[in-house]
């Protein structure tokens, strides 16, 4: 049975709080999402809204707040990379979290990947995307971004988020 957004809204109660909550339960892996902006400035987002989409294209999709400036670079720049990071990454991933961390990029060691989009350095993986759709999704906007080049960097633990904190991986 096909529920319409009408009628879910209709029968939806449920608070931000109690799905933020809720979903606070769904262990995910943490990735800086970076870009350029329209003047040449790398940008980034720390985002754990991040899953592979297809194999066949290679497709990922990743959810942005609409007030994103990395978003707004995304959109105009139309290439992004993914760097998932490795648990000795807190730092850096707390740093890409705050709201305008334009950052010191002089002392994040990076470089630019394919898509001129940056690659950060010591990540477990990276990446490198076009976009290839955007599509709403409430308060965010939802981009697939179609995978153009993938570097495995390194072997490691990744770093994980759960409950809103960030935890390790037992063995």
């Amino acid at each position: 049975m096909t529920v319409t957004s009408e009628r879910a809204a209709e029968t939806s109660a449920v608070s931000a709080a109690e799905f933020r909550q809720a979903m606070g339960h769904f262990a995910t892996g943490v990735t800086v999402v970076t870009s350029v902006a329209a003047d040449g400035t790398p940008v980034g987002t720390t985002a754990n809204a991040v899953t592979s989409l297809s194999l066949d294209p290679p497709l990922v999709l990743v959810c942005f707040d609409l007030a994103s400036l990395t978003l707004e670079a995304i959109r105009e720049h139309g290439a992004f990379a993914v760097n998932v990071l490795a648990e000795p990454q807190r730092d850096l991933s707390a740093s890409f979290a705050r709201r305008g961390f334009a950052g010191a990029w002089d002392e994040i060691r990076h470089r630019p990947g394919r898509t001129g989009s940056p690659r950060l350095h010591g990540v477990l993986a990276v990446l490198d995307c076009t976009v290839e759709a955007r599509l709403p999704g409430g308060d965010h906007e939802i981009i697939v971004g179609r995978v153009r080049e993938v570097e495995v960097t390194g072997e490691g633990v990744p770093l994980v988020y759960w409950r809103g904190n960030y935890t390790s991986l037992a063995a």
